[in-house]
This record gives structure tokens, C-alpha cells and sequence, in this order.
């Protein structure tokens, strides 16, 4: 199963996600688009260079909308730092600690965890505060 996730830099928050069993460039779309309709677009989104980001498909749901699209040079972790230790968290937080019976149970707990994430658990970014307390950043109906 692959995980896609739309993240903001700056305030951690994971603002959409998607799983799914393949690794297609709707899928990537589908979470993007979703975190534009509720967050608005950013000034840029910045990607690794995998097959779902570099396809037209994506590109095309960036570009299309006057949006930069940067992506990290091959192998170049560093660049993305701050989703690498997003993809940290999940995999020793939750994957690691279950077995899956479904997609739709991998899902589901997905979700539960990505709640968790971004309105219940400390972060030592924020002094240990949770992104919610730190309210950086908030959906555009609740504006």
C-alpha cells in the first residue's frame, strides 16, 4: 500500500492524504486538490522526484493553477526535510505497529492517525505543543 500526503512546511499539519495499492499519479492528484479546496493555493508545492509527482497528470494539477512546482534532486532527502520526519512519525507511530487486515482497515487507521498527528500529539518543534494549540494554519471555511 502506498501512502501520498500534502504537507505544510510550515505548520507540519498534513492537510490531505491518500491511500491506496498502487502508485498513481490520481491518487497524488485526488490529495492535492483537496488540500487546495480547503486550504487555498500555496505560492509553491515541493515534491520528491517519484513516478506520481513527475507524471503529467500531476504536474498538470499544479501548473495549471499558476502554482510552482520545485522538485528535490534525485536521493536528495535533505530537501525534504520536514515530510521525511512526517514519513518517520507514521511508520513508527502506526505502520510498524499494525497489520492491516484491508486496505480499507489501513485506511481507516490512517486517518485515526493523521487526526491524532495534526490535533493530539506533541511535536518538539513546538516545544512539545500540537499543531493544533500552535493554530498556524486552518481550513478556508473556517475563516
Amino acid at each position: 500500500m502506498y501512502l501520498t500526503a500534502v504537507v505544510d512546511w510550515a505548520s507540519r499539519r498534513i492537510l490531505a492524504h491518500r491511500v491506496a495499492i498502487t502508485l498513481e499519479a490520481t491518487h497524488a492528484v485526488e490529495a492535492l486538490e483537496e488540500a487546495f479546496a480547503r486550504y487555498g493555493l500555496p505560492d509553491i508545492v515541493n515534491t520528491d522526484q517519484g513516478s506520481q509527482f513527475t507524471a503529467g497528470a500531476f504536474t498538470e494539477a499544479v501548473l495549471s493553477r499558476g502554482v510552482r512546482l520545485s522538485m528535490d534532486g534525485k536521493g536528495a532527502w535533505r530537501d525534504n526535510v520536514f515530510v521525511e520526519r512526517v514519513w518517520r512519525s507514521i511508520k513508527y507511530e502506526e505502520v510498524y505497529l499494525k497489520a492491516y487486515e484491508s486496505v480499507n482497515h489501513a485506511r481507516r487507521c490512517m486517518g485515526e492517525y493523521i487526526d491524532l498527528y495534526n490535533r493530539k500529539r506533541p511535536h518538539s518543534s513546538l516545544a512539545d505543543q500540537t499543531l493544533s494549540a500552535s493554530d498556524r494554519y486552518s481550513p478556508l471555511s473556517s475563516k
